[in-house]
C-alpha cells in the first residue's frame, strides 16, 4: 500500500500522468471515492500520460469511452448502474478480459463481486479542512 498527499488538481494529474507509464496493457485499475474527489481528474492525467490527447471526461452518461493513444484506453463508469446484471449487459466481462487495453473504473463498488487480486485499487480521499487536498490509496501496484 502507498499513500499520497495531493494539494492541486494539477499534483494529482501530474501524479497520474507519470503512473501510467508503469502501468501495462491488460491491467484494471478500480478508482474509488466520493463524487469530487478526483476519480476524474486522475483518469485525465493517466491519459495524458498514454500520449492521448482528447479530452477525458466522466463517461456517467456514456457507461464506457474509448481512447486512442499509445495503448487503448478504456475509461468505465459504473454510477449509474443499478446492479452487476447490468455491466454483463453491456459487454463488462469482455472489457474486463481485454489484454490489448488498460481498464480505468469508476465507481467499482458497483460490480465488487467481479473484483480479482491482481487489479489495482487507487483510493481517493478528500480533506475535510482543506477541499483542494487529497488523500489517494494504492494498492495491489508493486
Amino acid at each position: 500500500m502507498k499513500k499520497h498527499i495531493f494539494y492541486s488538481y494539477t499534483e494529482t494529474q501530474k501524479f497520474a500522468e507519470s503512473f501510467s507509464e508503469h502501468i501495462n496493457p491488460g491491467q484494471i485499475i478500480a478508482l474509488i471515492g466520493d463524487l469530487g474527489s478526483g476519480k476524474t481528474t486522475f483518469s485525465q492525467g493517466f491519459a495524458k500520460g498514454l500520449g492521448i490527447e482528447e479530452k477525458v471526461i466522466s463517461p456517467t452518461f456514456k457507461l464506457v469511452s474509448e481512447y486512442y493513444g499509445q495503448v487503448l484506453l478504456l475509461h468505465i463508469d459504473c454510477y449509474r448502474l443499478k446492479n452487476i446484471n447490468e455491466f454483463l449487459i453491456i459487454g463488462g466481462e469482455e472489457i474486463l478480459s481485454k489484454k490489448d487495453a488498460i481498464v480505468l473504473i469508476e465507481w467499482p463498488e458497483r460490480i465488487k463481486s467481479m473484483w480479482s487480486d491482481d487489479w489495482i485499487y487507487i483510493s481517493f480521499k478528500m480533506s475535510k479542512k482543506k477541499p483542494d487536498v487529497r488523500e489517494v490509496i494504492i494498492e495491489g501496484h508493486k
